[in-house]
């Protein structure tokens, strides 16, 4: 019944992803080197994965995204160093960080993969989402041993405020169910999955876009995603 009804409002639907590309603007990804470091001994060596969220968009500097902002909070929660390596593109999916960003990573002691988003717009299917996302997995292992691994929650879209509805509520399905794909891969030993805090999806926490978190956003994703870390 659901497929049915995205397929009868297949018209507006269009009509409004449409209007919505074309109004919205375009912010760059964050400025500055894409690894750093917290000061403190014994460093644990963070890596990020993943689309526009690990490309910074919303923040000046990686200092003040995702990346920056969890090895902050890792930091403050461990009592250790952390350096960190953002890898990310804006657009990218789960395949493209696979075959396209991976050869980029350094080694690593933790791996946080942030995806979704364009898995979701790109209207693939859980099937693939997890195909692909277990195939990263398996692709990062292979190159920097059996590093843990976890995966950041998919964005619930039916929460940006950028998008009109139906649009809005389709996309949150569709987010919904790429996420519970994400959770069944947690079956793999060294896998986990965290996901996204209801609380950094106020409005006041979206870039102006309305499509990413800000600073203060990340800042919150960030210090949910190290309290995972921590608690496993």
């Amino acid at each position: 019944m659901r497929g049915l009804l995205t397929v009868a409002l297949a018209p507006v639907l269009l009509a409004q992803a449409l209007h919505v590309r074309r109004v919205t603007p375009r912010l760059p990804g964050a400025s500055g080197p894409v690894t750093g470091s917290v000061p403190g001994g014994d460093p644990l060596r963070l890596l990020v994965l993943g689309e526009s969220t690990v490309d910074g968009v919303g923040a000046a500097t990686h200092e003040e995204a995702l990346t920056g902002q969890l090895a902050l909070a890792l930091a403050e929660r461990t009592g250790r160093g952390v350096r960190w390596q953002a890898v990310g593109r804006t657009g990218a999916n789960a395949r493209v960080v696979r075959t396209d960003l991976l050869p980029a990573a350094e080694p690593a002691d933790l791996v946080v993969i942030a995806l979704g988003v364009n898995d979701t717009i790109e209207l693939h299917s859980a099937a693939r989402y997890r195909r692909d996302l277990l195939r990263l997995v398996v692709a990062i292992r292979r190159g920097l041993g059996p590093v843990p691994v976890l995966l950041a929650g998919v964005p619930p879209m039916d929460r940006f405020p950028v998008l009109p509805r139906p649009l809005r509520a389709v996309l949150g399905a569709r987010s919904a169910a790429l996420d519970a794909a994400a959770v069944r891969l947690t079956r793999v030993p060294g896998v986990g999955h965290a996901p996204m805090p209801s609380e950094i999806l106020a409005d006041d926490l979206f870039a102006a876009d309305g499509f990413h978190p800000g600073p203060a956003g990340y800042r919150k994703w960030a210090a949910q995603l190290a309290q995972t870390v921590t608690a496993g």
